[in-house]
């Protein structure tokens, strides 16, 4: 039997995660509950989806170069630590107190079409009002602090990753 956390296996387990975290979002939020995802929202499922791509492409490819694997491994890394940092800044604006919460302002598809990206970014890490509400819980647990615990037990399995990467190098 294989052991749980080779190299190809972790990257499968990633791929996985990535795929159950989009569907709960997608299906099970957003079309069974209703939920229109805030800007926030919407960068935790990018860094999500270039964490399940990276991961993705190193359990397809299975490559041997150390090289590449660090390469794919960093790729993975960043999206995750993205959709890590975003969640933590959502669950910092939904615990301040109601007359520090920022106003609600014109939604993402707006900013995008008349800001330039840079000031997307901006409009969008200074939160909004919609992204301060919420709307479910789950063992008394919002959706960006469910999101939060996900994603850093994701970082750990980056770092086991990196074991199974740099392992061979530790052990000569």
């Amino acid at each position: 039997m294989l052991p749980l956390t080779t190299y190809r296996n972790l990257q499968v387990f990633l791929v996985v995660m990535a795929v159950i975290g989009m569907s709960f979002a997608l299906f099970f939020l957003q079309r069974y509950m209703g939920f229109t995802p805030c800007p926030l929202c919407v960068f935790q499922r990018i860094g999500l989806i270039v964490m399940g791509v990276f991961a993705l492409m190193a359990a397809l490819f299975h490559p041997k170069s150390m090289a590449v694997r660090l390469v794919l491994w960093l790729g993975s890394l960043v999206g995750i630590g993205w959709a890590t940092v975003v969640a933590g800044r959502h669950v910092w604006l939904q615990h301040l107190p109601a007359d520090q919460v920022p106003s609600c302002g014109p939604g993402l598809d707006y900013w995008l079409d008349t800001l330039p990206i840079l000031q997307v970014f901006k409009e969008v890490f200074a939160g909004s009002g919609e992204c301060a509400a919420i709307d479910w819980t789950f063992m008394g647990l919002s959706i960006p602090e469910q999101s939060l615990i996900l994603f850093s037990l994701l970082l750990v399995v980056h770092g086991l990753v990196l074991w199974r990467i740099v392992r061979p190098i530790a052990s000569k």
